[in-house]
């Protein structure tokens, strides 16, 4: 039998200016944002509260902006270890041979992960999107399988992918809220924006194929605090963005769909991100890894281990409110058993306001727990004998 020890417990904590997240409860369809685009959403990263939405359901090609599901997975193989950003990869007839936006890999040719990287994040290059899908999967079909099973991790039902690149295809789809939900996913390396925020690079520097990159996301440049995240284009799906900022230790995400051109498009995001930062704050509950609780296992090699967040946990705040009460809920898995590696999920963080949830976060072990020693199983039995 196995006990855990804080099975539950709950903070009070009283905070400043709070109403509910939810778009339709915010009056958002008496904004006059994102008129340019088809669909459109905004959102607070660490919540996902909406503050506002258009059309944020309808099925639409995501063009490029599919990508960030492709620069997902290549953040998740880093941070697994399978791939390294020093790793030289050798690029395939097929991934050359992509059409669209590329960066003109040439097939035997040779590059590193870190290099390929930039080429997605920045210059959206579908060549180099298909080489880092074949490297993580074997083969781009297997990719779009992951892609795929990942959307349905993430639990969204209104997004399909056929390739890793958002070039044209049948049957591939998503929405304004999907993409958000990716967006936020993908946020949550925060080393990715160390790509997409890049301006302008180069690659093969000082060598006679030099190539350079310009941000195909201009807002980068000229909207402070967008750091990200990644545009699209075909004729079907028009002109497409996921834009995320960052002011005053607040994150927003706005996702503007099926625009007319560049300019409406950039005209759609930098109405929504004006809107977030003026109307709206955030307030910081946890930070990531942050320990929320400890837990203890009977036959386990350790008296307590700490509970710690699996990502930074805020409220989305709209500036002049009343004062309102947010409730934060510790949850531990009843069911888990040893051994348990570290960052294993053990539970969940839920915050509500007024009985109704904002957002859930998952509770992770912050190391390993293996089963005792019968040795070690008896000096923990004396050493309660001896307290008793």
């Amino acid at each position: 039998m196995k006990k855990i020890m804080s099975s539950l417990f709950v903070l009070l904590i009283t905070l400043l200016s709070i109403q509910t997240v939810h778009a339709n409860e915010n009056n958002t369809n008496d904004l006059s944002l994102a008129e340019s685009s088809s669909s459109a959403i905004l959102i607070e990263r660490d919540s996902g509260g909406i503050m506002y939405e258009k059309n944020a359901h309808e099925q639409l090609p995501p063009a490029s902006m599919t990508k960030m599901m492709t620069l997902l997975l290549i953040m998740e193989a880093l941070d697994q270890e399978k791939i390294t950003l020093d790793e030289k990869i050798r690029i395939s007839e097929h991934a050359a041979s992509m059409g669209g936006s590329q960066i003109f890999l040439e097939e035997g040719e040779e590059m590193s992960v870190d290099d390929l990287l930039k080429g997605i994040a920045i210059a959206s290059g579908n060549d180099a999107s298909v080489a880092l899908a074949e490297r993580i999967a074997g083969s781009e079909a297997a990719f779009v399988t992951m892609m795929n099973e990942k959307v349905k991790d993430l639990g969204l039902e209104n997004t399909l992918f056929q390739n890793p690149t958002g070039l044209p295809a049948d049957d591939h789809y998503s929405t304004a809220y999907d993409m958000a939900v990716i967006a936020k996913e993908l946020l949550k390396y925060e080393k990715i924006t160390n790509y997409t925020k890049i301006y302008e690079d180069y690659l093969r520097k000082g060598t006679d194929d030099e190539f350079w990159l310009v941000n195909t996301n201009k807002l980068v440049k000229f909207y402070q605090g967008v750091d990200g995240l990644k545009t699209g284009y075909t004729s079907e799906a028009k002109y497409c963005l996921t834009a995320t900022a960052k002011k005053d230790n607040m994150r927003v995400i706005a996702v503007a769909m099926g625009a007319e051109s560049p300019k409406k498009r950039n005209k759609a995001i930098t109405q929504m991100l004006d809107y977030a930062f003026s109307q709206y704050k955030t307030e910081l509950l946890y930070q990531k890894d942050q320990p929320v609780t400890q837990i203890s296992m009977v036959k386990a090699d350790k008296n307590k281990v700490n509970v710690i967040t699996g990502d930074s946990i805020s409220v989305l705040l709209e500036k002049g409110m009343d004062k309102s009460g947010i409730e934060t809920i510790v949850k531990i898995d009843q069911n888990i058993s040893l051994p348990l590696k570290k960052g294993s999920k053990v539970g969940l963080l839920q915050v509500k306001h007024n009985g109704k949830l904002i957002t859930e976060t998952p509770l992770l072990l912050e190391e390993s727990i293996q089963k005792a020693s019968v040795w070690k199983l008896f000096k923990f039995s004396m050493k309660e004998l001896v307290k008793n």
